[in-house]
């Protein structure tokens, strides 16, 4: 048996009957709510991802490794949540595909190859013409 003379401290008094758990995973929903899953079978939702939209994209400045910073021409951000407003919906374990149509760009290429091949022929005829003119006195 033991007797203290000192205060309690205790911290949190309240049980919900479940034993302690680890965080071990979490998920994004589409309205950006990240949710915890714990070695307990509990969730929990530990916060908000918050969305930015500005008047003029073009006017963020480049900070690098896909980072953007706002000035004055990019104008004041508007935050908001995914799935309200202006703002589209996240999607959890996704990647962003090339918005690229590599064919397309490839015949794009080929055309442009060709037309530059056929501009430096139409200069090299042009200066055989005015030399052949310039020999003929």
């Amino acid at each position: 048996m033991q007797q203290n003379t000192g205060s309690n401290n205790i911290v949190a008094t309240n049980q919900n009957g479940y034993k302690p758990g680890d965080l071990v995973s979490y998920q994004i929903n589409n309205d950006g709510t990240v949710v915890g899953n714990y070695s307990n079978e509990q969730e929990q939702v530990l916060g908000q991802i918050v969305l930015a939209n500005f008047a003029n994209n073009e006017g963020l400045a480049s900070q690098g490794d896909n980072v953007w910073a706002a000035t004055q021409a990019s104008g004041v951000a508007l935050l908001g949540t995914a799935g309200s407003g202006n703002f589209g919906k996240l999607t959890n374990g996704a990647l962003e595909a090339s918005n690229v149509d590599l064919s397309k760009e490839l015949v794009n290429m080929i055309v442009a190859q060709r037309n530059y091949q056929s501009n430096a022929q139409t200069i090299k005829t042009q200066d055989q013409i005015l030399n052949t003119l310039v020999n003929l006195r």
